[in-house]
C-alpha cells in the first residue's frame, strides 16, 4: 500500500464558495461551500481519480515538488 499526499489549490470565488484542485492530476478538482468541505471533495475525488488509473492499469504518479508518496499506511492533517 502507497500513500500519496498531493499539493492542493484552493481559491475563494465571488460568490463564496471554495475551488479545490490537484494540479498533478490533471482535471482532478472540485469545489464546496467552505475550505473544510472543498478539501473533503478534493480528498474524495483524488481517491476516485488514483483508484481509476489503478483499474485502467495505468502508471501511478512519482514523488515530486506536488506529490509525495509514503510506501506505506499514513495519514495526513492539514490544519
Amino acid at each position: 500500500m502507497k500513500t500519496f499526499v498531493l499539493k492542493v489549490t484552493l481559491q475563494e470565488e465571488e460568490d463564496g464558495r471554495w475551488s479545490a484542485l490537484i494540479p498533478a492530476l490533471p482535471g482532478c478538482s472540485s469545489w464546496g461551500y467552505s475550505r473544510h468541505e472543498a478539501l473533503e471533495n478534493i480528498k474524495d475525488a483524488a481517491e476516485i481519480y488514483l483508484e481509476d488509473m489503478v483499474d485502467a492499469g495505468e502508471r501511478l504518479p512519482q514523488p515530486s515538488d506536488e506529490i509525495k508518496v509514503i510506501e506505506e499506511p499514513a495519514i495526513a492533517v492539514s490544519v
